[in-house]
């Protein structure tokens, strides 16, 4: 897939509505690294479709993305409440080995409504790092609480 370029990976994703797993990683490698100074601020963020039991539940619970105060405070789930407010959601609350691909979509929306004033925080809950990942050096949010890390 290296003959493909950024842009060719952007059309066949808005083409077929999602990519497979290798698709994905062939154009993450396409892009460029990320700095530590470039992450900061709010970001609004939007799901990737490629397969995963998770696809399509976080657009559900209403997922706004991140937010990068500096590389020691950030949230790493921000989400979006019916009149627009924004709230931070602890990830170490979220039960993610449960088999997703079994709820039922119909319910997720007003399940997330009933836990989330339980799972919100008003405190960081990642760490921002310049991690190496497919031969790249760029930046990477570390979550305090869950053996994840998103690379940017």
């Amino acid at each position: 897939m290296s003959q493909f370029s950024a842009n060719d990976f952007q059309e066949l994703y808005l083409q077929k509505g999602q990519l497979t797993q290798a698709e994905a990683f062939a154009w993450f490698d396409l892009l460029e690294i990320v700095e530590m100074d470039q992450m900061r601020g709010r970001w609004r963020g939007s799901e990737l479709p490629s397969g995963h039991p998770m696809d399509g539940l976080l657009h559900l619970t209403g997922w706004y993305g991140k937010e990068f105060l500096d590389a020691e405070t950030v949230h790493p789930l921000l989400f979006e409440k019916r009149n627009g407010r924004l709230f931070c959601v602890n990830p170490g609350l979220l039960p993610l080995t449960l088999p997703f691909q079994l709820i039922p979509r119909r319910i997720v929306s007003p399940l997330f409504r009933l836990v989330s004033p339980l799972i919100r925080t008003g405190s960081s809950k990642a760490r921002l790092r310049m991690i190496g990942y497919r031969e790249k050096l760029s930046a990477s949010m570390v979550y305090d609480q869950k053996a994840i890390i998103d690379h940017f």
